[in-house]
């Protein structure tokens, strides 16, 4: 006879004779489960909620026939999985029980160890609902401020007004930031995220009605759902209705999260265009900065760049392969306690002309492609990795604020940045495996399910996609995104510039770029003594340098609270903080270090007033050349670090009088082993 048992992982049919035993019925059964089933809990009931279970190992002497089972029955079936570190029964699913869907992503099994681009989903689906967002979820501050504005648009009064000028009418009453008119004579081509959260909100939720409030952002989810209700098995061995994405339908989007990329300073930019100068070879960059608002669009968002850091690279005449990017967390450190954060990707795309004059050729422009469809799934995956917060949103994210900047050849052979973000919708493309880039920069392909072999991919689910667009009589046509479909449905543009009056954070770059080794540029100890040693004497302006910061911090000699004085010196360029920072132990060993291998710290520069000065047995040449011999003549670097800490660093007779004095008690007041201000002869100074 034909027995049925449904389980956790499906249905499972069984021939049998009446005669045979639970325990055949059991040998059977392990047969056709998962490996990892514990067949000790294995369990039975022909009641789907299990009222009457029994074990199989307790009935598994009794024959089918003394129970009554007969042909076509269906048995309910339980079972645990054993743990796959231990090898036995833990009671209950953890962390690190394996079910035969579990740790797959879209149903490929994920290694502890594998490498993906976007992070996998958790076992519980990305599109969970939070309750009550706006109470759990942390947004930034800057949308906390834009959610307090109410973001109207004064007008001023018009000629069709025929009241007071107390009144107010439709001709001169405030307008929505949504306004199309208003964007449209404003050639505003975009909505920005906060104007577009209040149309869809006014749209969404009503006070007016007293009914409650709905968050109105949802993300797209075009994934088979990994939470379906239906007690089927997890996608690819189960799926129905309630699982499987719906038919996705493409247009352009309305809105853009941020709407303006401005560059701190010109040489900015220009130092990394330098690396194309000298080598031909393309390069990228992460750019760090802030988000400010921005006051040329209604509740608009602006990305303000304040360095760029070059990850490790191979760079190509046609492109660029990214390294593993191993010290970015301490990079993102020292980003953070100067009060930036990644806020995108910027890469050239370069190609002289050949005509000697430095023009370059324009490859991107109308008859070509603007952003290629490979630069797109980069971009995508970046923005995938940097997801935003916001309350207004029920899974507690929408979007990124992550953009994307490419520097090549305009329509007159000049070296000009465009900026973009690709939309929600090609982030989610990307993430759920659909599409993929074509040899034509101006196409993306939809991905077959069928793999190269032939055999239906276990890997993704692929709905229908449809496009929208404008057909030869002018009419809005619905069109089959199979097998490709325009590039320009995946991505916004954004505007870009530089400040009228620039006020950088970090001052020009006097120390050398990282990971420019192949072009004879490199970061070592030297570098970082003549950098400290520029500005003649000007330290906070030595200092004010993103790369020498992370080379600093890369070194491991500050500790969290010198690095973060260090990074509050150099960009405040508050005098007192910097020689706060000279008399830390770290720096002083910092300067031991530099001066053990030979370099000089501080400039000694002879002027008129230090000949007129009369010396005093603690003051001149002595003081850094005696630390020297110190260091030479004890027999090691640790027993001269050591001795350092207790004494005061050494005089830098060339800087100004106040300076030296400033050190002076600055020093004294952080060294807990001086035992007397110093005392000062005012005749001394006279001549001063």
């Amino acid at each position: 006879m034909l027995l049925r048992l449904r389980g956790p992982d499906g249905m499972i049919r069984v021939n049998i004779e009446k005669t045979d035993t639970f325990q055949e019925l059991g040998r059977q059964l392990v047969a056709q489960l998962p490996p990892t089933v514990d067949p000790n809990t294995i369990s039975m009931s022909p009641d789907p909620q299990a009222r009457d279970s029994k074990r199989l190992i307790d009935i598994a002497q009794y024959q089918l026939a003394q129970i009554g089972l007969n042909h076509g029955d269906m048995i309910f079936i339980n079972y645990q999985h054993q743990n796959v570190a231990n090898g036995h029964t833990n009671g209950e699913p953890a962390s690190s029980t394996v079910s035969s869907s579990a740790n797959r992503l879209n149903g490929r099994p994920i290694l502890p160890t594998e490498d993906l681009p976007v992070d996998p989903p958790p076992l519980t689906s990305p599109s969970k609902i939070i309750k009550n967002p706006w109470e759990v979820v942390k947004q930034s501050a800057l949308d906390d401020r834009l959610d307090k504005q109410d973001g109207k648009i004064p007008r001023g009064r018009d000629r069709m007004c025929k009241h007071g000028p107390k009144g107010m009418c439709d001709y001169c009453m405030p307008l929505d930031p949504f306004n199309a008119q208003y964007l449209a004579d404003k050639k505003i081509k975009y909505l920005s995220f906060h104007a577009y959260l209040r149309k869809i909100n006014s749209a969404t939720n009503k006070p007016e009605l007293g009914s409650s409030f709905i968050p109105p952002l949802k993300e797209p989810y075009f994934r088979v759902k990994r939470d379906c209700p239906s007690g089927h098995p997890q996608w690819p061995e189960g799926i129905c209705t309630k699982c499987q994405p719906s038919a996705i339908t493409l247009q352009p989007q309305t809105f853009r999260m941020v709407d303006h990329v401005e560059f701190a300073s010109f040489e900015l930019v220009n130092t990394f265009i330098d690396a194309w100068r000298k080598t031909g070879a393309q390069r990228i960059g992460y750019l760090y900065g802030r988000y400010v608002e921005y006051s040329e669009v209604p509740l608009g968002v602006k990305a303000v760049v304040e360095a760029i850091y070059e990850v490790p690279q191979v760079d190509e005449v046609d492109g660029v392969s990214v390294n593993p990017w191993e010290n970015e967390s301490k990079v993102n450190e020292v980003a953070r306690l100067c009060g930036l954060q990644q806020v995108g990707v910027i890469f050239t795309d370069l190609l002289d002309a050949g005509a000697g004059d430095g023009k370059v050729i324009c490859k991107r422009h109308a008859d070509s492609y603007y952003l290629s469809s490979l630069e797109v799934c980069f971009a995508a995956r970046l923005q995938a990795q940097h997801p935003k917060s916001t309350k207004w949103s029920d899974t507690g994210r929408f979007g990124s604020n992550f953009v994307t900047c490419i520097i090549s050849g305009d329509e007159t052979g000049q070296i000009a940045i465009s900026s973009y973000q690709v939309s929600n919708d090609a982030v989610e493309m990307v993430r759920a495996d659909l599409v993929e880039p074509s040899a034509d920069p101006n196409v993306m392909l939809v991905r077959e399910e069928e793999e190269d072999d032939g055999s239906t991919s276990r890997t993704r689910y692929i709905p229908e996609v449809f496009y929208r667009k404008i057909n030869e009589y002018g009419a809005n046509v619905q069109e089959n995104a199979k097998p490709s479909f325009p590039v320009e449905y995946l991505f916004v543009t954004l505007t870009h510039g530089f400040p009228a009056q620039p006020k950088p954070l970090f001052n020009t770059s006097n120390f050398p770029i990282e990971n420019r080794e192949v072009i004879g540029e490199s970061q070592q100890p030297t570098a970082v003594a003549k950098a400290i040693n520029t500005n003649n004497g000007d330290q906070p302006a030595a200092l004010s340098d993103f790369h020498l910061l992370t080379f600093i911090h890369g070194m491991d000699v500050l500790s969290k609270e010198e690095l973060a004085l260090l990074c509050r010196a150099a960009t405040s360029h508050d005098l007192a903080d910097t020689y706060q920072l000279f008399g830390m132990p770290g720096w002083q060993n910092l300067e031991f270090i530099l001066q053990s291998a030979g370099e000089k710290i501080v400039p000694r520069k002879k002027r008129k007033i230090e000949e007129k000065r009369p010396r005093s047995s603690g003051e001149g040449g002595g003081g850094s050349g005696g630390g020297r011999q110190e260091a030479n003549g004890s027999g090691g670097a640790a027993a001269a670090i050591n001795n350092r800490r207790h004494h005061s660093p050494p005089p830098r007779s060339g800087e100004p009088l106040t300076k030296r004095l400033a050190a002076v008690r600055l020093t004294d007041r952080n060294d807990p082993h001086a035992q007397q201000l110093p005392v000062y002869n005012r005749a001394k100074f006279e001549d001063v």
